[in-house]
């Protein structure tokens, strides 16, 4: 099993520290939004909380509003990438669900149809 990465080795902590370079999408006072390196649809955008969490779960109980922030964001993304509320938003939660960072994330996904059910 992997084991999640602390803040200080946290790649998405990085990104929000401004010390790895990512393609922002938008930036807020909770979120940051950035083009996820291997896209899996034409719009593949990353949501993160600039505070670290090591995933979804951890966000929900220690910073609920947290978690609504990064719907919002995803939103304001979807709208700006002009995918007309067709867009799927999505939480890895543990390396088994396919989580590789250790950072909560929300993958916003679009551009063509997308199939249901996933993976």
């Amino acid at each position: 099993m992997v084991a999640p990465e602390t803040p200080r080795d946290c790649l998405f902590c990085r990104i929000v520290a401004g010390d790895v370079p990512a393609e922002i999408v938008l930036a807020g006072e909770s979120t940051v939004a950035f083009r996820d390196l291997n896209p899996q649809a034409p719009t593949h955008v990353l949501v993160i909380p600039r505070h670290h969490y090591d995933n979804a779960a951890d966000l929900a109980s220690h910073d609920p509003s947290g978690l609504a922030d990064m719907f919002a964001t995803a939103a304001q993304v979807a709208e700006r990438e002009g995918l007309s509320g067709d867009y799927r938003a999505v939480f890895n939660t543990g390396a088994g669900a396919g989580q590789t960072v250790f950072h909560a994330h929300l993958h916003v996904l679009g551009g063509r149809p997308l199939r249901w059910p996933p993976g």
